[in-house]
């Protein structure tokens, strides 16, 4: 059975919300998340204070709804990339190119936390997708069950963060090593802390996952 049709209402206030959010976006691209400010917002937009609490309660609910769709855009292009038969190396690039495409939404979900903020389960929930698809790519590569090592017997009994997948212990070390390292390697290059070293940043990635292809 088709969903219910939007009445104008729900459509105007999705239209607003959506404008509340794209100006947030610029709040933060100038100022960072913990500069945001609705009243500044509501200015924008040519509305009081009061009417925007109207489509969002506070600056947490707006964060919680950006970083809500930061995540699940990353959890898509995993998913569609995984769906498209990449492997490690395929999804790593396609955590780079995410990235690239957005560097304050990358900052907002995986930069500094946002101070007195605390996230939603739900928002949790999205990001364990993206661990998620990240531990069947590394169950499925050549070699995914190596020798264990004293990390793999730690994981063995801590691995909430896996959120119940059945990946053994090895396969979580590597999972691990790969997100680790490559948000390293990430956040260095969209912080800037690369400009004017003279190499290819893009090179350098390629790199790190060339050698931790080798050392799995």
């Amino acid at each position: 059975m088709a969903g219910a049709k939007e009445s104008p209402r729900e459509r105007y206030r999705a239209q607003v919300r959506s404008e509340i959010k794209e100006r947030a976006w610029e709040q933060i691209a100038t100022a960072g998340a913990s500069g945001l400010s609705l009243n500044a917002i509501a200015k924008q937009l040519g509305m009081s204070g009061p009417a925007l609490y109207r489509y969002f309660a506070g600056r947490d609910e707006l964060i919680t709804e950006l970083i809500r769709d930061a995540y699940r855009s990353l959890a898509d292009a995993f998913r569609a990339a995984a769906e498209s038969g990449a492997d490690l190396v395929g999804l790593a690039h396609a955590m780079r190119d995410w990235a690239l495409g957005d560097p304050q939404r990358y900052f907002l979900v995986y930069g500094t936390p946002v101070p007195g903020y605390h996230a939603p389960d739900d928002v949790t929930t999205i990001a364990s997708e993206i661990m998620s698809t990240l531990l069947d790519a590394c169950a499925a590569a050549p070699g995914a069950d190596p020798h264990g090592d004293a990390f793999d017997e730690h994981l063995a009994d801590h691995r909430p963060w896996a959120a119940g997948h059945p990946a053994p212990p090895a396969v979580l070390h590597t999972a691990l090593a790969f997100w680790t390292r490559l948000h390293g390697v990430l956040s260095l290059e969209l912080a800037g802390h690369f400009t004017g070293m003279g190499f290819d940043p893009a090179a350098l990635f390629a790199a790190e996952i060339d050698d931790l292809s080798a050392t799995r």
